[in-house]
């Protein structure tokens, strides 16, 4: 009988942590959910000064500081399975940072429209676009990928990690390569810069 029971906690906290999960917060800091490594997150972004951060937790973690404005920022954080979905409304105008702390071992889809952006710490996919701002990524070792693409419409793209360096209008390149992640950067106006 006691085995039975234990079986059955068991399976009953199993399910729980396995379940779909959606949050939703204003005006608080931090927000956070349980997700996998080696997941998908999914970000729409409002403007400011962001950092994604991979961390040795199986954790999204949203957190934030700055302006008393910050008290209508709203935070959506989705969680099904391997996928997470966050969107972020309400930023304030200006001085504004944020930091989204995800698992290091990550794939990565985010939208934004306009800031600086800095990626740290993260290995996996990684399609990043920023309609106007500056995007900092630390890409780990350039063999790691197969794909790489990055583009501004104008500014200038700074990649030393592929020994590239390109500014004016409509600059881009590709490469291929032996590894298994894909890296797709573009900002509209404005800086890539590569590490």
């Amino acid at each position: 009988m006691r085995v039975a029971v234990l079986i059955l906690l068991t399976l009953g906290s199993t399910l729980l942590v396995a379940q779909d999960q959606t949050i939703e917060r204003t005006g608080e800091s931090p927000v956070e959910a349980k997700f996998v490594s080696g997941g998908s997150i999914r970000m729409d972004l409002c403007p400011g000064e962001i950092n994604l951060v991979g961390k040795d937790e199986n954790v999204v973690r949203i957190s934030y500081h700055g302006r008393a404005e910050a008290d209508d920022l709203n935070v959506r954080l989705q969680v099904s399975g391997n996928h997470a979905d966050l969107k972020v409304r309400g930023c304030p105008n200006n001085n504004f940072e944020m930091t989204v702390e995800v698992p290091k071992n990550s794939n990565l889809y985010v939208r934004m429209f306009a800031g600086q952006m800095n990626v740290n710490d993260i290995t996996g996919d990684k399609d990043v676009e920023i309609h106007a701002g500056q995007l900092t990524m630390d890409i780990g070792k350039p063999e790691d990928y197969f794909r790489v693409e990055a583009s501004v419409l104008t500014g200038s793209v700074e990649a030393p990690a592929f020994n590239v360096s390109k500014g004016g209008l409509f600059r881009s390149f590709e490469r291929g390569g032996p590894g298994k992640y894909r890296l797709h950067a573009h900002v509209g106006a404005g800086e890539i810069d590569l590490r």
